[in-house]
């Protein structure tokens, strides 16, 4: 069973989803099922239907997300230091080309969003960053053609 990697934040936000879904969306599901029932055949309910699918999605993700919290392996950022780029480091990177600066935070897969500034482990520039130090570069090939980026700064917490 592969563990997966997440921050502590991430981790709570999968606990909050999972207890979301359980308490508040599958009660409700239930609920609307109930009240399709109640209207009659349900050959042709489109309300019925609608909730089944909706049902259906709901398990589907508490299964991922148990999974996910089952196989978690939960990363302190707050206990890490150093200065070679690792999971949970914050890095500022500066564009080869237009030495445009970025900082990004990386994260597990589920906790990523660029626009925030966590990137996936799982994505090609964290892949490439992962054990570089201050100063080192790194190419990547993006839709746009190759790019490369210098480490400028790697902290953690």
């Amino acid at each position: 069973m592969n563990k997966i990697p997440m921050t502590e934040e991430g981790y709570n936000r999968l606990r909050a989803e999972q207890k979301r879904l359980k308490m508040v969306e599958r009660p409700a599901i239930i609920r609307a099922l109930a009240e399709a029932r109640d209207h009659g055949d349900l050959a042709e309910n489109a309300e019925y239907h609608a909730a089944r699918d909706r049902q259906g999605f709901i398990e589907g993700r508490l299964r991922e997300i148990e999974d996910k919290i089952a196989r978690a392996e939960v990363i302190d950022v707050k206990r890490l230091s150093g200065s070679v780029v690792k999971f949970g480091a914050r890095v500022t990177v500066a564009d080869g080309d237009t030495d445009e600066e970025q900082t990004f935070q990386i994260v597990g897969e589920d906790e990523a969003d660029v626009r925030e500034g966590r990137l996936s482990i799982t994505s090609p520039l964290a892949r490439a960053l992962i054990g570089k130090k201050l100063g080192d570069t790194v190419e990547i090939e993006t839709p746009r053609g190759a790019r490369s980026y210098e480490v400028l700064k790697v902290a953690f917490g």
